[in-house]
């Protein structure tokens, strides 16, 4: 068991449900259906990944490269999800962050990284 990469999880998981109701019943007034859309798949992918890392904690002792793996979640979600949640409320907030844009995918990579690491590792785990 790892408790840090639980606690992570916890924190991760906490904002994903805070953002998600911000998300449906203050901003659905506030921004269009699309920048809304986004900012719901910011959510959607933020939560996912957090239950994917209290899982990787939990099983941390018959998982091979957890740290790392739960290092490339981390940043993926916060390169991914935390991009695209300033993207979409950049209008709102008065601020031009389009700078952030080239964040996301980069994210995205990061965490189709981390999933790749779980797969190789644990898969040269049984191989042996």
């Amino acid at each position: 068991m790892n408790n840090k990469l639980i606690s992570i999880a916890g924190i991760l998981a906490f904002l994903a449900v805070a953002l998600g109701a911000f998300g449906a019943h203050t901003l659905n007034e506030l921004l269009t259906t699309e920048k809304l859309n986004s900012f719901e798949t910011g959510v959607r992918y933020q939560f996912y990944h957090s239950i994917a890392l209290l899982i990787i904690g939990l099983n941390a002792n018959k998982l091979n490269a957890t740290a790392l793996i739960g290092k490339f979640m981390l940043i993926g979600i916060v390169f991914f999800s935390f991009s695209i949640y300033l993207l979409s409320l950049q209008e709102l907030i008065g601020i031009n962050l389009s700078i952030l844009g080239p964040i996301t995918p980069i994210g995205g990579l990061l965490l189709m990284i981390s999933w790749l690491i779980l797969v190789f590792k644990n898969y040269k785990k049984t191989q042996l």
